[in-house]
């Protein structure tokens, strides 16, 4: 075990933290040069696509005598929750800073949830070699940051190579070999445990059923042991065990402090969760200390475009369910679009992948609905109910009180876009609470704002008034007084859910005379007369009429007497006012997806 060490890389989105890891396993000779490629541990090709980790992915590296276990893990804000788990199985970090950015406000963030895992943290500026990089200044900024001296500051390039040994050494050096034991659910800690495993992630195989991937804490796991997850009691024997390099790769057995992976061959879900503990079948071994239960931020509907498609939705959302822990979804019905299910999600970023692997993965046309968030409302009759969803907030007449999460956001930004940053702030009802010089010419912000004010588009209205220079990372606050209201979409006097939100009251008539011209702008134009109306407060704000689509019922008709006409005019007209009364307008899945995203 003396000569095991378990790490991460910690660091904000585009800090070279996947390049860094290319290098870690051609310097090990972890993978042939001949297959090398890039971003070799983002093996989804979306993570490929958008250049950014979405699945901690992780690995093991022989380097002289040690055994170096990896695990890579996102960038994005929206992805902390998988950031915390490794964090969990590891003894240190090394904390990658661009050389060309400095510290961003998600290096923070992650900073943080490393030292209350209580790790080693090894500062390293990367992109050294970059004609951009002003190193002198992000080793002050990093110094300042950890409280460190500058000297024990590594310089290292993803690109080149350059110091990627000597980050591999100082892996060696300064981080701990495993920790004998682990805090147990009950508070305590032991390090005299039988077989103990902590579930940091799963993948599923329709083969093999439940694969888990495990950092063993204690014992010994080998092919055909008697196991079982502690938490719901469900046995299974190990039909094979192994490492990750980075595939899979089949091992005799798994000892303490180590990482790797247990296929249960268990193809029903429900049965295992991350953060359970895999341990010896009937054994008293206690469970360990888990993971809190990541909780939603950001709420969707997601239906299938055609109803014959509902069972393989679910399936879908199960079976990424098992990849992806964070995501949580219920089932529901809709008058207008039928069976679906309302997920919850950690951003609007999680939201975006999540709808597209659904669509990737499992070749399923979907139908998203505008996410919301979750308020609490106090109506008439005096319940006080939780509401995710737009279209179950109560009518207007029926609310005494809502309350509206809201999160604290630190922005790090250079001086010279404070002012243009204050406005923004303004119109997204944000309170500054401190402002304090960072590093040379960058300013630290402190602000408290709702929720729902971060979601409408706010990430990238802050780059773009700092010409991508500003960096966000949020945590949540308290429950809040707010003064929203609903804003429903009605086309042909009938009400369609996916386009309702809850927005500022201040801004409804602004967003409904929008939203109404947006769809005018997109719907395409139907057999008859249609009415496209924003209602929100009781009343109809704004209304434009689609005209229908016309065709000359005459055209083939040449000469005679003009009554003949008149009359073809006059049954198309009584035909077209039919249509009216008892069509439905078909509105296809692009006008959905465009009515969602922002623009």
């Amino acid at each position: 075990m003396n000569q095991i060490r378990n790490f991460s890389i910690i660091a904000h989105i585009d800090h070279g933290k996947s390049t860094l890891a290319d290098r870690f396993l051609e310097v090990t000779h972890t993978i042939e040069k001949r297959k090398m490629r890039e971003q070799v541990l983002d093996s989804m090709e979306l993570e490929r696509e958008r250049g950014i980790t979405i699945k901690m992915q992780p690995v093991r590296m022989t380097y002289g005598e040690y055994q170096l276990n990896l695990i890579d893990t996102p960038g994005h804000i929206d992805f902390s929750y998988e950031v915390s788990r490794a964090l969990t199985a590891v003894e240190g970090a090394i904390l990658l800073v661009d050389a060309t950015q400095g510290v961003q406000a998600q290096t923070l963030t992650t900073l943080r949830s490393a030292r209350e895992q209580g790790l080693v943290i090894i500062p390293a500026i990367s992109k050294i070699d970059s004609p951009l990089a002003a190193v002198e200044d992000t080793i002050l900024q990093v110094s300042k940051l950890l409280g460190v001296s500058e000297d024990s500051i590594l310089l290292c390039s993803g690109r080149t190579g350059e110091g990627v040994e000597d980050l591999l050494k100082a892996v060696i050096e300064r981080v701990p070999p495993p920790r004998q034991g682990l805090t147990l659910a009950q508070g305590s800690s032991r390090s005299d445990l039988g077989t103990a495993a902590l579930v940091f992630d799963f993948q599923y195989s329709d083969h093999q059923g439940v694969i888990v991937f495990l950092r063993m804490f204690a014992g010994t796991v080998a092919k055909g042991d008697a196991l079982e997850f502690a938490a719901s009691g469900r046995r299974f024997n190990a039909l094979e065990v192994g490492t990750f390099s980075p595939s899979p790769k089949a091992a005799a057995s798994l000892a303490a402090g180590e990482i790797g992976y247990i296929v249960t061959g268990i193809k029903e879900p429900g049965f295992a969760r991350v953060g359970d503990t895999v341990r010896t079948g009937k054994s008293q071994t206690p469970p360990l200390s888990g993971y809190a239960e990541p909780k939603p931020v950001v709420w969707a509907s997601i239906y299938p475009e055609s109803q014959d498609d509902f069972t393989a939705l679910r399936q879908a959302l199960t079976r990424l369910r098992l990849s992806d822990s964070s995501l949580s979804f219920e089932e529901e019905s809709s008058g207008v679009l039928g069976r679906g299910f309302r997920c919850g999600m950690l951003g609007m970023l999680h939201l975006e992948i999540v709808s597209e692997r659904l669509r990737r993965e499992a070749k399923l046309r979907l139908i998203v609905t505008t996410p919301s968030i979750e308020y609490e409302v106090e109506t008439r009759d005096g319940k006080r109910s939780s509401v995710y969803s737009a279209s179950m907030f109560p009518e207007f007449g029926d609310i005494v009180k809502v309350w509206e999460p809201f999160v604290e956001v630190e922005i790090l930004l250079p001086a010279h876009y404070l002012g243009s940053t204050v406005t923004l702030l303004f119109e997204h009802e944000a309170v500054t609470e401190s402002t304090e010089n960072f590093s040379e010419g960058r300013i630290k912000l402190t602000v408290v704002m709702p929720l729902r004010e971060l979601m409408r588009n706010f990430f990238d209205k802050i780059k773009s008034v700092t010409q991508g220079y500003a960096s966000v990372s949020y945590q949540m606050r308290e429950l809040r007084v707010a003064d929203v209201a609903r804003l429903d979409i009605v086309v042909a006097d009938e009400l369609v859910p996916a386009f309702s939100r809850v927005i500022a009251r201040h801004r409804v008539d602004e967003e409904a005379q929008a939203a109404v011209e947006k769809l005018y702008g997109i719907l395409p134009r139907q057999m008859f007369t249609t009415k496209i109306q924003g209602q929100a407060l009781g009343r109809i704000i704004s209304s434009r009429t689609l005209s229908a689509l016309k065709k000359d019922v005459t055209q083939h008709m040449y000469g005679g007497d003009i009554t003949r006409k008149m009359k073809l005019r006059e049954k198309q007209k009584k035909g077209k006012a039919k249509m009216k009364e008892r069509g439905r307008v078909n509105i296809p899945e692009e006008v959905f997806l465009k009515m969602v995203k922002s623009d």
